[in-house]
């Protein structure tokens, strides 16, 4: 079994603290928020691992649109809901059976090959045959494809990444698929609108495998020490753990702040027409995400100030579907 050291039995000073940061938490927003307060408010030149695991949720880039990347209807009839991270990348499904990692360094050392390598090495030690390509994806090889036009080999991916780069800091984050839901994950991620003509980023659609499908020694506990330990290696760091959860809320205002921010409505307008609006914290019960959901769609193309064509919308329903919409409106109204 490898072993690392605990953050509360270690002797040893480490410089600005902690540098192996592992969640207990399982929310979304608080374990996106927790990253960003590492990636802001840590010392630029601290080099640091974060480790999380999210409950079912899909997960959107900052620049994309989610009525082109998500089955809302799919993701709305599963109860799941999506959160618009504050970094770029593609759209990516999170359950238990996904862990993700974030690797944060000074600017000037940032470098998305040798961080995933690092993950690879750690792989490799739990008898996976992963690799880096060319993309900076974590991938393995060995499958053989038989479609028209493409090639014999074909990559499947485990992993997918994103970075981001401010001032004198940067992080490397990625998902890693272990043991994840990929039924649910194909259902969720796509839209049907295939006509869709947006100035989002789209996602770059790739073929995925679960880890566990080349070595049963994988899980998240396991994954989370090799990767801990190839880490501590790298930057000569001691390797301890600090583990978190929402207990921090209570102390860290920033993270209370960001949490709060991802969960609210959010609306894009150009030239006073509202381009796209989407609510990722679902509203409970379903009946008001339903609803919650029809009136990001019918702003879509409405005039910023007036809302004209949404409020004609609502004149047209009925009973507690019109209750439910002149509630939102009424807010919205406010908020704007």
């Amino acid at each position: 079994m490898l072993a690392l050291r605990s953050a509360r039995t270690s002797q040893r000073a480490v410089p600005w603290g902690p540098s192996i940061y592992v969640s207990e938490s399982h929310n979304p927003w608080f374990n996106l928020a927790y990253e960003d307060w590492l990636f802001r408010k840590t010392e630029p030149d601290q080099r640091i691992l974060y480790l999380y695991r999210n409950s079912p949720s899909v997960i959107i880039g900052r620049n994309q649109n989610p009525w082109k990347e998500i089955d809302l209807h799919r993701l709305r009839e599963l109860g799941i809901p999506f959160v618009r991270r504050k970094s770029g990348g593609g759209t990516v499904y999170h359950d238990l059976g996904n862990t993700n990692y974030c690797v944060f360094v000074p600017r000037e050392e940032f470098d998305r090959r040798s961080n995933a390598e690092l993950v690879t090495a750690g792989l490799n030690e739990l008898d996976v045959p992963a690799f880096v390509n060319e993309r900076h994806d974590i991938v393995v090889d060995g499958f053989k494809m038989s479609f028209r036009y493409l090639p014999d080999v074909l990559d499947f991916h485990v992993s997918g990444s994103a970075f981001k780069l401010v001032n004198k800091r940067a992080y490397h984050h990625g998902t890693m698929l272990i043991d994840a839901q990929l039924g649910t994950l194909r259902g969720v991620l796509g839209s049907k609108k295939e006509a869709m003509v947006t100035k989002g980023v789209a996602s770059v659609p790739s073929p995925v495998r679960n880890l566990r499908e080349w070595s049963t020694r994988v899980n998240h506990e396991r994954f989370v020490e090799v990767v801990a330990r190839q880490f501590a290696e790298k930057y000569a760091l001691s390797g301890e753990i600090k583990r978190i959860d929402e207990g921090v809320l209570e102390q860290n205002e920033y993270v209370r702040e960001v949490v709060d921010e991802l969960k609210t409505l959010s609306v894009n307008s150009k030239h006073g027409l509202i381009t796209s609006a989407s609510l990722s914290d679902p509203p409970r019960p379903l009946d008001w995400w339903r609803t919650a959901s029809e009136l990001c769609r019918l702003l879509e193309g409405d005039r910023y100030e007036t809302l004209e064509r949404t409020r004609e919308a609502l004149l047209r329903l009925k009973g507690e579907d019109r209750e439910r919409m002149e509630t939102f409106v009424e807010w919205l109204r406010r908020e704007m």
